[in-house]
Formats: structure tokens, C-alpha cells, sequence
């Protein structure tokens, strides 16, 4: 199977298996739903493995199925895209897996699965996406499954908060389809390799940015992420670490670090509005008392981290937040499977009620402490190293007051990590105790955990992948100077 076919049998296994798990439902074998989500995201996962080495050695390739003129399902095969289906595939694997102890007594598991496995297939079609058309059709898809897997609990306040999520990313899409309409009639193309080395218009810049803000719940876009922490857990985590939100981050990734150029006044105010929403909302995480929207709070913070690293435009900047993707999906996916043991265990999501936990789950305690650890940037783990060289590539680029308050920043992201780890697991119980998680969602938090670790110490295999991403990234600006 040439390169090619494998790349668009990442997008296919999990879009049309989807389709398998409400058939598997209806004919009343409800249970192996959960199995059959497992496998199929687990073969795209292992479907990303025989592009690893093409991507390592620098290889880029393309596949186009023509529909109309300028609208065609273009594919784009080089590293950046490859880590990103990596990444993101790896992560749901590990959810869809957690998700069999987490949703095994719900009702609704045939619906819960279908739109999970849909929600990958969602991300693999948008990170191997070269049209902007397309690109914006599976950025629907995700904001459809975003919206029903927020609400669905069913309770009024949960579907109100669902619609929220769902009427803020579905309404910055709109306007960011806005921007790509106007992209077109100015240059006549919906192709983004086309579009390389093209200058975007103020206007078409808002636009698309507002897609993007909405999408990555960035500030001042950002309230629906705290609020869908109604859903599961293993959704949030979804949303938070694999899916959701990171799809804003390789959008703008795609679109300008590898695509079309901004602006150095309109770069500015987009390094400050990053800054600001990585800010604030670590500050807002410090004051919180619920786990879910604490949590919540630390991804809008550490999402504006990585916006920083991209928007720099330097080669530290755009390799520490490719990094950051990873480490970050790693730790906050450990992070918030650990609430879900938490909250099923306590029956609440309020760590005022908590405390002395470490005792009564001391796996999920370790666990929680090393991904928070990671968030916070402590060495050895990955978030330490990514976090550096995103504060590297700030300087690299002459930003020194924004790379001094990135720091200041992260010091805030270890006070809320540490005070959280203090006030669920250490002193004396506050409110109900209980025992630790099904060995499948324990063993799954470890499986996170130790990734969150050991990708600290084999920091040489994800930094070549992204390294390569940069040289391509680079070798596309240079050759577009010499046209």
C-alpha cells in the first residue's frame, strides 16, 4: 500500500466504521459497541505507524480527487499532518479504551460511540485536508459531535450548555468560511498549497481567526469549555486533549506557519491576545474550585501557550508548540480521565468536598501528579522542553516582554496544579472517600502517565518528526522567495 492510499485509509476506517457501531446497536448487541470503537480507532492509530518513517526522512506527497473546478479533496501527506493523526489518533485510542469501564452502564452506548468514532474520523479528515472547502466540512462534522457529546446527559442544563458550545464554534466557522470566501476572490483558489506565500488581507485574517479563537476556545471565545464539563469525562478529555480544541492549533498551523503570511502588525496583536487568554485563565484556574473547570481553564491557558509558539513564526517557537500538542494531549488527557475516577468515586466534581484521597487512590494520585507536573513544565516531563523552546522561539523572534510573562505564566499554571493536587489528595477527608477507578480507566491514566513521562526522556523521537515539519515549513518559504 503506496503512502497515498495509507494516508486516506487513516480518514476512511474510522468515517465508515462509525457507520458499523449504530448497525451493531439496532441488532441488539449493545455492549460490543464499546469493542468494535475500540478496534476501529485503534487501527487508525496503528494506520498512522507506516507513515512515520516517510515523514521522518522528510517525505511529502499528495492526492487529489477532483469534484468541481476550484473544489476538489486534495490531501496533504508531509510531517506536520502525520504527527498531528499521530498524535491525536493515539490519545482517542486511549479514551475510547478508558470509555468501556467509564460508559459501560449508560443507555445511550451505541449513540456514544458512533459519535466519538466520527469525531476521530473528523480529525484525521482535517489535518490531511489541502482544500479549504474541505477543511471547513470537517471542521462541521467535530462541531456536530462536539454539541451532542456536550449534552449528552440529557439533562436541560447540560443540552443548554451544549448548544452554547455548539452556537460559539459553529458561529466563529461561519464567519471563518467568511474569511476563505474572500481568500478566493482574491486569489481564485482554495488550495492551501497554492496559497503559499500569499499575503492574507486584514479582513480575511479577522475572519478566519474567529473560526479558529472559537474553535480553540481562546479568550475572549473561550467560555463554552469551562461550562461543557457537564459532559463525561472521557468527552472532555476528548475536547480537551486529542480532538477538539487542538483543531484551531493545527488549522492556524496549517494556514499560516506552513501557508500564507500575516501581517507583522496584525502578528502583534495576535501574540498579545495569546498571551492575554494564557493570562487570564491561568488566573481564573487559581480561584476555581471545581476539578472540571479548573482543568478547563489550565487547557484555555496552555492553548494560548501554543498559540504563542506558532504565531512567532520562529523555528523554537513552531517546534516547542508541535511539542506542546503532544505533551499537552498526554498529560491533560491523564488529567481529566483522572477526574472522571475522582468524580465517579465522590459523586462530586467540588474539591472543597475532597482531601486525603491519596490514600484511597494512590494510583490515580501518582498518576494525577506527574501529567500536572508535565502542565506546569517541570523537568523531566515533555511539558518542560516544549514549554522551553516556545519561550526560546519568543526570544528568538525579539518578543522579550511577552516571553518574560510567559513565564510569569507558567509560574501561575504550577501554583493552581499544585494547589489542586493538595486540596483533592493530601490532608484529611473532607467529604466522601472511595476506592480507585475499574483497572481499565486506572490502568489507562498509568498508560498516560508514563507517556507523559517517558516522552520526556525519548524527547529525540517526537523533536525529529517536528524538526522535519519545520525544515518543510522552511524549505516552502524559501523556495517561494526564489519564484
Amino acid at each position: 500500500m503506496g503512502i497515498e492510499s495509507q494516508a486516506l485509509s487513516v480518514i476512511l476506517v474510522p468515517l465508515l466504521g462509525s457507520l458499523l457501531i449504530p448497525l451493531t446497536g439496532w441488532a441488539g448487541r449493545r455492549k460490543a459497541t464499546g469493542w468494535l470503537a475500540v478496534l476501529i480507532i485503534g487501527a487508525t492509530h496503528v494506520l498512522t505507524w507506516p507513515l512515520l518513517r516517510p515523514a521522518l526522512s522528510g517525505h511529502i506527497s499528495e492526492l487529489s480527487f477532483p469534484f468541481y473546478r476550484w473544489i476538489a479533496f486534495s490531501m496533504n501527506i508531509d510531517a506536520l499532518a502525520i504527527f498531528m493523526a499521530f498524535t491525536a489518533s493515539l490519545i482517542a485510542a486511549l479514551i475510547a479504551i478508558y470509555s468501556l469501564g467509564y460508559i459501560e452502564h449508560s443507555e445511550h452506548e451505541p449513540e456514544y460511540y458512533f459519535i466519538v468514532t466520527l469525531f476521530v474520523g473528523a480529525m484525521m479528515g482535517l489535518v490531511f485536508s489541502r482544500n479549504l472547502i474541505f477543511l471547513y466540512l470537517f471542521w462541521e462534522i467535530s462541531a456536530l459531535a462536539c454539541w451532542r457529546l456536550i449534552g449528552y446527559f440529557r439533562d436541560p442544563e447540560y443540552v443548554w450548555k451544549a448548544d452554547k458550545a455548539f452556537l460559539i464554534t459553529f458561529g466563529g466557522a461561519v464567519f471563518m468560511l467568511l474569511g476563505f470566501a474572500l481568500i478566493f476572490a482574491q486569489y481564485g483558489t482554495f488550495d492551501i498549497a497554492e496559497l503559499r506565500g500569499k499575503e492574507i488581507g486584514i479582513a480575511a485574517l479577522v475572519l478566519v481567526m474567529a473560526g479558529v479563537f472559537s474553535k480553540s476556545a481562546t479568550v475572549p471565545l473561550h467560555t463554552w469549555l469551562p461550562d461543557a464539563g457537564v459532559a463525561p469525562s472521557t468527552i472532555t478529555s476528548l475536547l480537551h486533549a486529542a480532538i477538539l480544541v487542538k483543531i484551531g492549533l493545527y488549522a492556524f498551523a496549517r494556514l499560516f506557519c506552513n501557508g500564507m503570511v500575516i501581517r507583522p502588525e496584525a502578528q502583534t496583536w495576535l501574540l498579545v491576545l495569546a498571551l492575554i487568554s494564557a493570562f487570564v485563565s491561568a488566573s481564573a484556574a487559581l480561584h476555581e474550585t471545581n476539578i472540571k473547570r479548573l482543568l478547563a481553564y489550565s487547557t484555555v491557558s496552555q492553548i494560548g501557550y501554543t498559540f504563542l509558539g506558532l504565531i512567532v513564526f520562529t523555528h523554537y517557537g513552531y517546534i516547542g508548540a508541535l511539542l506542546y500538542i503532544m505533551a499537552h494531549g498526554f498529560a491533560k488527557g491523564g488529567l481529566f480521565l483522572c477526574a472522571g475516577i475522582i468524580e465517579h468515586g465522590t459523586h462530586t466534581k467540588d474539591m472543597t468536598r475532597m482531601g486525603g484521597l491519596y490514600k484511597k487512590m494512590p494510583v490515580t494520585a501518582v498518576c494525577y501528579l506527574i501529567c500536572a507536573l508535565s502542565i506546569a513544565g517541570i523537568p523531566p516531563m515533555m511539558g518542560f522542553f516544549s514549554k522551553y523552546f516556545v519561550i526560546n522561539g519568543l526570544v528568538e523572534g525579539g518578543h522579550f516582554t511577552i516571553a518574560t510573562l510567559a513565564i510569569l505564566t507558567a509560574i501561575v499554571t504550577l501554583l493552581y496544579m499544585l494547589k489542586s493536587f493538595h486540596v483533592v489528595f493530601l490532608g484529611e477527608p473532607r467529604g466522601i472517600s472511595h476506592h480507585e477507578g475499574s483497572p481499565v480507566m486506572v490502568g489507562v491514566v498509568a498508560v498516560l502517565a508514563v507517556l507523559t513521562v517517558v516522552s520526556g526522556f525519548l524527547l529525540q523521537l517526537p523533536f525529529n518528526l517536528v524538526k522535519v515539519a519545520d525544515s518543510q515549513r522552511l524549505v516552502d518559504a524559501v523556495s517561494l522567495l526564489w519564484r
